[in-house]
């Protein structure tokens, strides 16, 4: 591990920056060689999507979250959708719509995930005040 590295997290363990701030410092002391790709478009090629949950200064508990799921893993995931019989489907649809999600697992696509999930880019959400939550891709 390098210097700036050690020092950024250095400084994350004895409070003196947030986690947020850690990732930007971390960010642009990266090794050169980890830049984001792009693709022919020149849009940005994500590996993973990334949840992060930390407590707010409302909130009782100091537990993080920290999720990073691989690319390949949704996209496995929408694929396993695809192998279920179509007399389960609408049965899976309705379990879905009862739960607040209206969706036909028949008709989403490899492009509706990636266009989803894409678009979130940097996402932060604050609940009540108790907990921050940020779903972001890279």
């Amino acid at each position: 591990m390098n210097e700036e590295k050690r020092k950024v997290l250095e400084m994350l363990s004895q409070g003196k920056i947030t986690v947020e701030e850690a990732e930007k410092l971390l960010a642009a002391v990266a090794d050169p060689s980890a830049e984001p790709e792009f693709d022919a478009a020149g849009k940005r090629v994500w590996k993973y999507l990334r949840v992060l949950v930390e407590p707010g200064p409302g909130s009782e508990s100091q537990e993080r979250v920290n999720v990073r799921v691989p690319r390949k893993l949704i996209q496995a995931g929408l694929k396993f959708a695809s192998f279920i019989p179509q007399n389960a489907q609408s049965q899976v649809n309705q379990a879905l719509k009862e739960k607040g999600i209206n969706v036909d697992l028949a008709k989403i696509t490899a492009q509706d995930l990636e266009d989803i999930v894409s678009n979130l880019d940097d996402m932060t959400v604050e609940v009540d005040g108790a907990e921050k939550v940020r779903v972001f891709c890279e």
